[in-house]
């Protein structure tokens, strides 16, 4: 059986949790300081932890110790603005970041000593909220919420973005995507929607880089009775659709994805070739539930709340989460990363 370190964390009281997962149980370890972290990129062949920070802003690189759990600053870079999104290349040479408020995204080195360089590219679109890099490392995706599209971009040999033919695909006028993951073999792209909760399913030529929209399906529960949502509304005053998080299973049979209003995680399953089933079934999980986890393994799920002070632990071996165990955690949980301990 694994053993799993679980990093969260938690913007509202500037800190990082760890905890230990283990047999089916979720253990509390360190909570380490970093002021108002939204996202982070975890490299763990190297054991380090690249964190956006509002203190600068800045992006803040800390050493984990895999065994206690803790985080201690190695170095610190400022930046233009907070990221929202942190993504790291396979070999780890190369940090993107996604800017909500500010608007844009970049490309920067990264030393083999965890130092984060300069951008050496620099790419605008309204609203930025997430980014991911090819595994060859050739081609990277930010995802534009407030433009509705998918920046698309070769990746040069030093990380210079450069823009594909088309430069975008669009994504549905008003739907607002957020967070993206890409299949196994990188031919799927899911993208999940702030506005209307669906997943948007792109097909990616992996000689050209470009995506095609193909369809999409909606994964808000239909019992929340909520409406749709749109840039500069409330949420939850006006009782509209808050997507969240999405992540794949590790043998691709199952998409999950989160929903702050109502609070709940959806099951989709996936087909063969790519395409989505609706929900099976809608799990109510920790208030307003930003950012969650599928452990490597593909037994486990972890969830935070930005309106909680606990984490909860799911089983997957029925593939909807199963609730067996919550641990106390710190105020404005809204990011989850689950690696091997």
């Amino acid at each position: 059986m694994t053993d799993y370190l679980v990093l969260v964390a938690n913007e509202a009281d500037n800190t990082i949790g760890s905890f230990e997962l283990d047999g089916g149980r979720l253990t509390p370890l360190e909570r380490s300081p970093i002021a108002g972290c939204s996202t982070f990129a975890v490299d763990p062949r190297r054991n380090l932890v690249f964190a956006s920070s509002k203190q600068g802003p800045s992006v803040v690189t800390l050493r984990l110790d895999r065994a206690g759990g803790g985080l201690t600053e190695i170095g610190r870079r400022e930046v233009e603005a907070a990221s929202n999104y942190l993504a790291l290349s396979a070999d780890g040479r190369l940090l993107l970041s996604a800017s909500y408020h500010g608007g844009f995204g970049t490309s920067s080195p990264v030393s083999q000593a965890g130092e984060v360089g300069e951008p050496v590219s620099r790419l605008a679109h309204a609203n930025m909220h997430s980014v991911a890099i090819t595994g060859d490392q050739r081609f990277a995706y930010f995802v534009s919420l407030g433009e509705d599209l998918l920046a698309q971009c070769a990746v040069g040999g030093d990380g210079t973005l450069t823009p594909l033919d088309p430069p975008t695909a669009a994504a549905p006028e008003g739907t607002g995507p957020r967070h993206l993951v890409l299949d196994a073999d990188e031919t799927t792209v899911y993208v999940l929607t702030e506005f209307t909760a669906e997943v948007l399913r792109y097909r990616r030529d992996a000689e050209t880089g470009t995506l095609e929209f193909v369809d999409s399906i909606p994964t808000a529960d239909p019992a929340a009775g909520l409406g749709r949502s749109a840039y500069g509304r409330d949420p939850r005053a006006d009782h509209l659709i808050w997507g969240a998080d999405l992540h794949l299973a590790p043998d691709e049979s199952t998409l999950w994805t989160s929903e702050r209003t109502a609070s709940t995680l959806a099951t989709l399953p996936v087909e063969a070739a790519g395409g989505l089933r609706p929900p099976l079934a809608f799990v109510a999980t920790e208030p307003q539930p930003r950012g969650f986890a599928v452990s490597p393994d593909g037994r486990w799920l972890v969830a935070a709340g930005e309106r909680s002070t606990t984490v909860s632990l799911y089983s997957l071996e029925e593939q909807v989460p199963r609730f067996v165990d919550r641990a106390p955690t710190g105020a404005g949980a809204n990011w989850v990363r689950i690696i091997p301990r």
